[in-house]
């Protein structure tokens, strides 16, 4: 069975991580290498770090803070946000990003999932969907959960991984900041659609909630306001995560 992963997530804004609830409402959780650092040597296997306000920020300065990163967090990096070519995945991954994650973009044109694939690998390919229920079922947003399509969220994730994505990043938008637990329903839905790992992202309040998402087959879960508040460390989760039977790396 492969082992499961606990990875701190950093929303960043102008070079700050901020933290919201239900994407809104945002409130400053500090400077981003030195979080990505912190949760590294609390025991994190990987650090996701997502420009949530990407368009309107320099992208020299992102590849700066992406370059410190990768000289100071001695485990592997996601970034995303804002990108929108594959000329920008190259230039992550070269600054020192392990895995860079698309998401509105791809959603706009998924071509790009295939020519990111194409050039670098599905294994360093990440797409994240920002689902929101809609009736029975989940609708994809755009725009940092800004902006609602017509996209059913599970559909779009078996087009992303059959377009050749390594890995999605779901979050729930109803769950997001709320610490009710994540959206297991959600998750389900789109680990009966893929057979990429899925990561769970979206209203974890502690180590229960971690637990319970890799327990249905997640591969990772996701968590952000626990550990910027100190509420948990990572080691706490894992050892959360390994009473409960679970194989944490």
């Amino acid at each position: 069975m492969l082992r499961r992963r606990v990875i701190p997530c950093l929303d960043v804004s102008a070079g700050r991580v901020v933290k919201g609830v239900n994407f809104v409402n945002l409130r400053d959780c500090g400077e981003p290498v030195a979080a990505a650092a912190r949760y590294a040597r609390q025991g994190a296997d990987e650090i996701c770090w997502l420009n949530i306000t990407a368009g309107d920020e320099s992208w020299r300065a992102l590849l700066d803070q992406v370059e410190r990163a990768a000289v100071e967090v001695d485990v592997p990096v996601t970034v995303g946000g804002g990108v929108i070519e594959e000329r920008q995945v190259r230039d992550l991954l070269a600054a020192g990003a392990d895995k860079v994650s698309v998401n509105t973009a791809a959603l706009q044109r998924p071509a790009l999932v295939s020519e990111c694939a194409g050039a670098h690998g599905s294994q360093c390919i990440v797409v994240a969907i920002d689902a929101k229920r809609n009736g029975t079922g989940w609708r994809a947003f755009t725009g940092g959960g800004r902006v609602a399509t017509e996209t059913d969220a599970v559909a779009w994730a078996a087009a992303a991984v059959a377009r050749g994505a390594g890995e999605l990043l779901v979050t729930s938008m109803d769950a997001d900041g709320t610490g009710r637990g994540y959206d297991l329903d959600l998750l389900k839905a789109v680990l009966a659609a893929v057979d990429v790992p899925v990561i769970a992202s979206g209203g974890a309040a502690g180590p229960d909630h971690i637990a319970e998402a890799l327990a249905i087959g997640c591969s990772a879960a996701l968590a952000a306001s626990i550990f910027h508040d100190g509420t948990f460390t990572v080691a706490e989760v894992k050892r959360t995560c390994t009473s409960r039977g679970l194989p944490m790396r």
